[in-house]
Formats: C-alpha cells, sequence, structure tokens
C-alpha cells in the first residue's frame, strides 16, 4: 500500500513539474528560474537537503534550455571571446561608473580606448595600478 502512495506521489510531482522539466518557451524558462530561485532561498547548505534533488533537476533543465537557445548560446559565445584583461576593465568601469578619462593608470583616453577595442594591451604599470586602485590581485587580469 505505501508503494503505491508513493507511484501516486510521484506521478502528480512529474504531472506538475512537466513544463519546468522540459522547457520548451521563455515562459517556462523564468518559470523554472524563478522555482530554482524558491528552491535555493529555501534549501539548507547540507549534502541531505530534500530539497537537492528538485534543484538538481531544475539546473539540468535550465541547462538543457540554455544550450538550446541560439540567443544564449551567442551571447556566451560573444561573451567568452572578450580577453579577460578587457571584461575586467569594462566591468570596473561599469560598476564604478567611469570614462576612459577616469583610467589614469591605463593612460589618457585615447590609450584607454585602444586598450578597450583590443589595439593595445594593458601594461604591466596599468595592471599594476589598476591593481592597487581597486584592491585586486594582478592576477585576475589574466583569468586567475
Amino acid at each position: 500500500m505505501a508503494q503505491l502512495a508513493i507511484f501516486d506521489a510521484y506521478q502528480r510531482f512529474i504531472a506538475a513539474a512537466q513544463p519546468l522539466m522540459n522547457i520548451d518557451t521563455e515562459e517556462q524558462y523564468n518559470a523554472a528560474l524563478e522555482t530554482l530561485e524558491c528552491a535555493l532561498e529555501s534549501a539548507s547548505d547540507t549534502l541531505d537537503d530534500p530539497l537537492n534533488p528538485l534543484i538538481d533537476m531544475l539546473s539540468l533543465a535550465i541547462e538543457r534550455y540554455e544550450s538550446r537557445s541560439e540567443p544564449l548560446v551567442a551571447f556566451v559565445d560573444e561573451a567568452e571571446s572578450v580577453p579577460v584583461d578587457i571584461a575586467l576593465l569594462r566591468t570596473l568601469m561599469k560598476q564604478y561608473h567611469l570614462t576612459g578619462s577616469d583610467l589614469p593608470e591605463v593612460g589618457d583616453k585615447t590609450m584607454v580606448s585602444k586598450v578597450l577595442n583590443g589595439k593595445r594591451t594593458l601594461s604591466r604599470k596599468a595592471i599594476e595600478g589598476l591593481s592597487e586602485r581597486f584592491n585586486l590581485r594582478p592576477a585576475m587580469f589574466f583569468g586567475g
């Protein structure tokens, strides 16, 4: 009798979770992301938390959808094609609301523009100056 109850509960769960496990639309994707966020907030950080299997299932479904979504794949490809030092410099500029004129460690705004466009590389002196100014390890400019 207990086996039948477990089987019935599982069938109800699968019926309710189906749109989140086989994501085909943006709406289902957003619902899966919201559900995952809720599960992550509710779960404890222990290996035996009962929500862990649900988190794993949602994560896999989201990953499958993202790997098939052309816009998301294109975004990831583009993001991964940007060199680490340029990506970090852009992030710092955005985070601190800086312009090319606000980075004397790199040089004048023309030099900053050349670095951001990949026409010049950051010098060792620039990396040291930026690392000191933003309290970063210099290795971060090399992906470390």
